[in-house]
């Protein structure tokens, strides 16, 4: 079985969306995901399964969330190795002044493209400081989320595909139970 993490856009935020963790867990167990784990409030599961094809099983989720709760939210799936390549091609690795807290991998649905990423990259947002690699845009904000120049509305705009934000912190937690996850799994093995 395959450790996937899921992370929803747009859940508990501002009061809108709301999901208890204990129902979205619950929800992913019924549909036959298993060993379903929940991460914070923002709607991260990391769960195992069988099913291969990524892209039926995200409208599965989410055809799931809206027939529970009453509302469609943008569905993200990473496999544990796919986070494992996003820390590994983090372009803010190697400098020293990066806060984890202000580093946020944007989570892309799908490769936007060579002319998307071209456009994104042109996007200026000083001092915050963009880089896509693949489905993943690494945003750098130097004086935190809470104002910045670059606005989700614009994002939404030049990607053209759905998307979810993580801060760095997570990402990293995110892989640590993924990888537990697989340990576990390892350890039962005869």
């Amino acid at each position: 079985m395959t450790v996937i993490i899921s992370m929803l856009r747009g859940v508990n935020l501002a009061g809108h969306n709301k999901i208890s963790m204990n129902a979205l867990r619950a929800l992913y167990e019924s549909l036959g995901l298993r060993d379903a784990q929940t991460y914070i409030q923002s709607g991260n599961v990391i769960f195992r399964t069988r099913a291969q094809d990524m892209e039926l099983l995200r409208n599965r989720i989410a055809n799931g969330i809206e027939s529970s709760f009453g509302f469609r939210v943008d569905v993200i799936l990473r496999s544990s190795s796919d986070l494992k390549a996003v820390i590994a091609k983090n372009p803010f690795a190697k400098r020293s002044d990066i806060e984890p807290s202000k580093l946020l991998v944007t989570f892309l649905a799908s490769d936007p493209g060579r002319e998307v990423r071209e456009r994104v990259l042109a996007i200026e947002a000083h001092p915050e400081e963009l880089r896509i690699e693949g489905r993943e845009l690494y945003i750098y904000f130097p004086n935190g989320m809470a104002r910045p120049k670059l606005s989700p509305a614009l994002l939404d705009k030049t990607l053209k595909t759905s998307w979810t934000g993580r801060n760095w912190n997570t990402v990293r937690k995110l892989l640590e139970i993924a990888e537990g996850l697989e340990a576990r799994r390892s350890l039962k093995r005869p």
